[in-house]
C-alpha cells in the first residue's frame, strides 16, 4: 500500500494573473498559502490484470481491462491522465478522497492531480522535485486534458506553505515567504473561512476571464494589472506583520477581482460581504474563480465570533483550519513498487 496527500490552498493577492492568457503575455504573480485540508490518494497492487479507480467525492468507480491502453476520457479524467502519462494501465487499484468538496475554490482539482503524481511517481521509483510535480500537473491539466485553468493551484499543492509564485513564458518559479511564527498565529486567528454551500464549474468563469484578457484597454485587463500590482505590497506587509494593510489590500483585491468576468460574485455574496464589513471584517473574497465555494474574511481582532454567528445565521458554515507547509508528500509506502515493463 502507498498513501500520498497534497494540501489545498487559499490565495491572497494576484489570483487570476496565473492564467496563461495573462501570464504568457504580461507575467503573473500570486501570493498564497496551503492549509491543513488535503486530498488523499491510496494505491494498492491489484492481483487481477485490471486497473481500478474509485472516488468518494464524486461517488464513482472506474474499472479498466489491462488488455487495452488506458485513455482519460469521461469521469475521473485526472487520475486516468496521470496513470497514462506514467504508462500504467493495469495491476493497481487507486482510491481518492478529499477533505473539501470539489468545485469550491480551494484548488482541489489540481490538488488531486498533484497528489496522484506524487503517489504514482513514487510507486514507479521516480524522485520528482516539487517544481517537476507542479510543472507535470500543469501539463496534464492544461495540455493533455485541455482545461482552462491557471498555474497557481498546482504549484501551491506541490510546494506547501506561504509562497510568492511567478508565472512567465520562460517558466514558473516559487519563492518561499518565511514569516514570524507569532505573527502567523495571530494572522490565522483573524482569518475566517466559510462554505457557501454552493459548488461551481470554475472553467466557465475562467474561460470568460481569458477571453476578456485579450481585449486591450478593457476593465478586465485593467483589473488584472491592478491585482498583479498588489503582490509586491502584499509581500511587504506580510513580511512586516502589518495586518491592517493586509486587510486593506484584500478588500481592494476583491473589488478588482469582480471586474475579471461576469459571475464572479452575486447578490447573496455581495450582501454577506457588506454585512461582514459592517461588523468588523477588513477584507475578504471568494476563493478560487468565484461564483460560489468558500468565502474568506479577514476580521478585526475580537469580532470573529460575532461575524461567524452572522454568517452561519445566513446559511454559511465555518470551516476551521491551520496553515501548513508540508506540500505534496507520501505518508506511507509499504513496499509498493510498480514495474513499468509489466504495467
Amino acid at each position: 500500500m502507498l498513501i500520498a496527500r497534497a494540501p489545498v490552498r487559499i490565495s491572497f493577492a494576484g489570483g487570476g494573473t496565473d492564467l496563461p492568457a495573462y501570464a504568457h503575455q504580461y507575467g503573473g504573480a500570486v501570493i498564497s498559502t496551503t492549509i491543513d485540508k488535503y486530498v488523499y490518494v491510496h494505491m494498492n497492487v491489484q492481483p487481477a490484470p485490471d486497473l481500478q479507480i474509485g472516488s468518494s467525492d464524486y461517488r464513482t468507480f472506474f474499472r479498466h481491462s489491462g488488455k487495452e491502453v488506458l485513455f482519460w476520457k469521461g469521469e475521473l479524467g485526472l487520475p486516468k491522465a496521470v496513470l497514462h502519462h506514467f504508462g500504467i494501465h493495469k495491476g493497481i487499484s487507486m482510491f481518492l478522497a478529499s477533505e473539501v468538496p470539489p468545485g469550491t475554490g480551494l484548488g482541489s482539482s489540481s490538488t488531486v492531480s498533484v497528489a496522484c503524481i506524487k503517489a504514482v511517481s513514487t510507486a514507479c521509483g521516480q524522485s520528482l522535485s516539487r517544481k517537476e510535480i507542479a510543472d507535470l500537473s500543469s501539463y496534464i491539466e492544461m495540455q493533455k486534458l485541455g482545461m482552462t485553468i491557471g498555474y497557481q493551484d498546482q504549484f501551491a499543492a506541490a510546494h506547501g506553505g506561504f509562497n510568492r509564485f511567478e508565472f512567465t513564458p520562460d517558466g514558473n518559479t516559487a519563492k518561499p515567504l518565511y514569516l514570524d511564527p507569532d505573527f502567523l498565529q495571530k494572522f490565522q486567528s483573524q482569518l475566517l473561512l466559510f462554505f457557501t454551500g454552493q459548488s461551481r464549474v470554475s472553467t466557465s468563469i475562467l474561460s470568460r476571464q481569458s477571453e476578456n484578457t485579450k481585449k486591450k484597454g478593457g476593465k478586465s485587463l485593467d483589473a488584472l494589472h491592478t491585482v498583479k500590482g498588489m503582490v509586491d505590497e502584499m509581500e511587504s506587509c506580510l513580511n512586516a506583520g502589518d495586518l491592517d494593510k493586509f486587510g486593506e489590500l484584500l478588500h481592494l483585491g476583491w473589488e478588482s477581482k469582480k471586474k475579471f468576468a461576469s459571475g464572479i460574485s452575486n447578490p447573496r455574496i455581495d450582501h454577506l460581504y457588506s454585512t461582514a464589513r459592517n461588523m468588523g471584517a477588513k477584507g475578504g473574497k471568494l476563493t478560487g474563480a468565484g461564483g460560489g465555494g468558500f468565502f474568506m474574511l479577514f476580521c478585526e481582532e475580537g469580532t470573529q465570533d460575532a461575524i461567524t454567528d452572522a454568517m452561519e445565521a445566513d446559511g454559511l458554515r465555518r470551516i476551521k483550519f491551520n496553515f501548513e507547509n508540508g506540500g505534496a508528500r507520501v505518508l506511507l509506502n509499504a513496499g509498493l513498487r510498480l514495474n513499468l515493463e509489466d504495467a
